[in-house]
């Protein structure tokens, strides 16, 4: 019988008892990450000169694109034939030692293999916690936890380059590193903690048995770590280097993404290459803007971040948003994080001449990152929607290695425009390509990702 008067309160979706271990563990995770790759792109500079490694500055991140392809893989195929906990049991551990690695780092090499375990473990990581996500958590709840993984980087962006250059500056970048190790390790114990909860994982019999995926994985690893070279270097080499780096990845591609991805066929093969087309847009523009700002409109560096900073809390509440309408058409509302990517896209493009409104970039950003609020949460919900349980692995994999290979792709050609014809002429064109593909994400992709859906 209920009583008049009395409201009966609803259980939290991300807080009910049998499901707070999984969320705090989840979430710091994935907040050290993103801590740990801000601060290593505020410290790279100190480090590389006391490391001695100019001529290798960019080889940290690439180590670390490079290896997390592998990680993704193997994570995904062990995820599939043996469910989420053997990974999650080892993917935080390879990251934190990686961390003490390249904190105690005495030459690049020894930073590099740092990296090394870090792209690994955060790839393999980064999978399990997707398939661990559908294992938690009903379909209608997914798009919460999705958001929530979004509200995780908003602290790290507003504040992780602030303290990793007041560490870097008072006490030593290797604490960066370090000082994460530890925290990481708390976050594997409380996911740890959720394991054993989970109920038993029984492969399916359906599950399509996948050949040559750890071959494809180097290759594309290889590919990738090729194409970010040739971006750093645009002259006739970089343009053979391109041609071969892009003769290893599409192969590799083919293999490691659904069947029909390249050619945008219907349901889930378009939901993962939209992904590829969200991340390489909005990344393939956001990392020349602040160089656009300082170089045409002498902005200082940290004036020259602001756009970024509200882009993520433009990010982080369109996310939150999504999460509270989980009955929303998911297509939809990818469509609508396209077309709000574009419009930034095209806004901030009139920053670029010298004459143009610098002080327009903070709003175009806002857009995009609301843009990518929408459409990455909508497109990670899809996947595992779309997948069948012996296919979670695999495909949660194969929407990270969309990610990177857009990211790369774009800030690749990005970074050749530049390099050729300087902030102002090569951002440009570079801004017009982006929104023709997002374009076509709205007008196309979209569309094809709601056809089976």
């Amino acid at each position: 019988m209920t009583v008049v008067g009395e409201t009966t309160k609803k259980p939290s979706v991300l807080w009910a008892p049998d499901r707070r271990a999984a969320t705090t563990g989840l979430l710091l995770l994935v907040t050290l990450a993103a801590f740990e790759q801000m601060g290593v792109s505020t410290a790279l500079p100190t480090l590389v000169h006391d490391l001695h490694g100019e001529s290798l500055y960019s080889w940290p991140f690439t180590m670390f694109l490079a290896t997390e392809v592998v990680g993704n893989v193997l994570g995904g195929r062990l995820c599939d034939r043996r469910g989420p906990a053997l990974v999650l049991m080892t993917g935080p551990l390879l990251f934190a030692l990686g961390l003490v690695v390249a904190g105690s780092a005495q030459e690049m090499t020894q930073l590099l293999i740092g990296r090394a375990l870090q792209g690994v473990g955060g790839g393999a990581q980064v999978v399990a916690l997707y398939v661990m996500i559908a294992m938690v958590f009903p379909e209608r709840d997914r798009p919460v936890a999705f958001g929530a993984l979004s509200a995780a980087w908003v602290v790290p962006s507003l504040v992780g380059p602030t303290i990793a250059g007041l560490i870097t500056q008072y006490l030593n970048w290797r604490w960066i590193f370090l000082g994460l190790a530890p925290l990481v390790l708390i976050g594997w114990g409380l996911v740890v903690l959720v394991l054993r909860r989970l109920p038993a994982f029984e492969p399916a019999e359906s599950g399509r048995r996948r050949r040559g995926l750890t071959l494809a994985a180097v290759a594309a690893a290889i590919g990738l770590a090729v194409l970010s070279w040739a971006g750093d270097h645009p002259n006739a080499v970089g343009i053979v280097v391109v041609v071969l780096g892009l003769a290893l990845l599409v192969p590799a591609l083919l293999v490691l993404l659904p069947k029909g991805t390249l050619v945008v066929r219907a349901g889930l093969p378009s939901v993962v290459l939209a992904r590829s087309l969200l991340s390489g847009a909005f990344f393939g523009s956001q990392i020349f803007l602040p160089l656009v700002l300082q170089q045409v409109h002498g902005f200082t560096p940290a004036l020259a971040g602001v756009p970024l900073t509200v882009s993520a809390l433009g990010w982080s509440a369109a996310s939150w948003w999504q999460a509270r309408h989980p009955d929303l058409f998911r297509p939809l509302l990818m469509r609508r994080g396209f077309l709000l990517i574009t419009l930034g896209l095209v806004l901030v493009t009139f920053v670029a001449p010298v004459w143009g409104p610098p002080w327009l970039a903070a709003p175009a950003w806002v857009f995009a990152g609301m843009g990518m609020g929408l459409a990455v949460s909508s497109a990670s919900v899809l996947v595992l929607g779309l997948s069948a349980e012996a296919d979670r692995g695999f495909n949660s994999a194969a929407l990270q290695l969309s990610d990177l290979f857009g990211q790369s792709v774009f800030v690749g050609l990005g970074g050749v425009l530049v390099a050729l014809l300087g902030p102002t002429l090569g951002w440009s064109p570079l801004n017009a390509v982006l929104a023709a593909c997002t374009l076509f994400g709205a007008l196309v992709v979209s569309r094809r990702a709601a056809s089976h859906s």
